[in-house]
């Protein structure tokens, strides 16, 4: 991992996603990330086994729901063929068995879809700490604290006065709105007042889960649109600017 200079490799990540869109932020985002690089990208389960034999990769960026395999399937085959670079599994897949299984088969981490840039980087983060802590091991409490580092902190609490059942609330009305809502829509469709429609909205912005823009063609001061950010091609993963 590079560290300040000191002259230590990257890891190399190969990016595994079939949308395009989504492959591209992917790159982009591993290269935000201080000791990573991305060394490459595929779309389908074939061109990472070609890319694997061309280039050296230390960990996958693996989409589960790939056009010609499934990425626990992939998965298993490279660990057969001799590849074994670990994997960070990237789905909106939310069935506990296929995180089982994904253990046996070097998935160290899970990213759930839809995520923002600081999810993806945490996970990146906590992956290269892993890495970092080798040689032997002195007692239990230090393999306890080496496997800890891969595990997510809890989720962080919410700014004081927002509640977890209303967010999910706004999110779900947010979600639903092809063309956006103000927050008096949000507060309409919630039944809250439009101030605390705004609080939570403004929330989902600073997230990077929502975007907003101003709403122009009346009189006075031109009220704000919120829309879902949303992938094209479906719902399926926030394509947002890291912060």
């Amino acid at each position: 991992m590079t560290d300040g200079g000191s002259g230590a490799q990257p890891i190399r990540v190969l990016v595994v996603e079939d949308d395009p869109v989504a492959a591209d932020a992917h790159v982009m985002y591993v290269g935000r990330v201080p000791g990573f690089v991305a060394v490459g990208k595929a779309h389908t389960g074939a061109e990472a086994r070609r890319a694997l034999e061309r280039t050296p990769v230390d960990l996958l960026l693996l989409d589960l729901h790939l056009p010609d395999v499934h990425g626990l399937k992939l998965a298993r085959s490279l660990r057969a063929g001799g590849h074994h670079a670990d994997v960070i599994a990237v789905t909106s897949a939310r069935d506990l068995a296929v995180v089982r299984e994904g253990v046996s088969l070097g998935v160290v981490q899970y990213v759930l879809k839809p995520f923002t840039f600081a999810t993806l980087r945490d996970r990146l983060v906590r992956y290269a700490e892993f890495r970092a802590a080798v040689g032997e091991v002195g007692g239990q409490d230090e393999v306890d604290r080496a496997i800890a580092t891969l595990r997510a902190p809890s989720p962080a609490a919410l700014p004081k006065g927002l509640s977890a059942p209303t967010l999910q609330r706004v999110t779900d009305a947010l979600r639903e709105s092809e063309e956006g809502l103000t927050a008096a829509g949000v507060a309409g469709a919630v039944g809250i007042s439009r101030i605390t429609a705004r609080r939570y909205l403004e929330h989902l912005v600073d997230a990077g889960r929502a975007v907003r823009s101003p709403l122009y063609g009346q009189v006075g001061r031109p009220e704000l649109v919120y829309r879902w950010v949303r992938e094209s091609g479906g719902d399926r993963w926030g394509v947002t600017a890291p912060p």
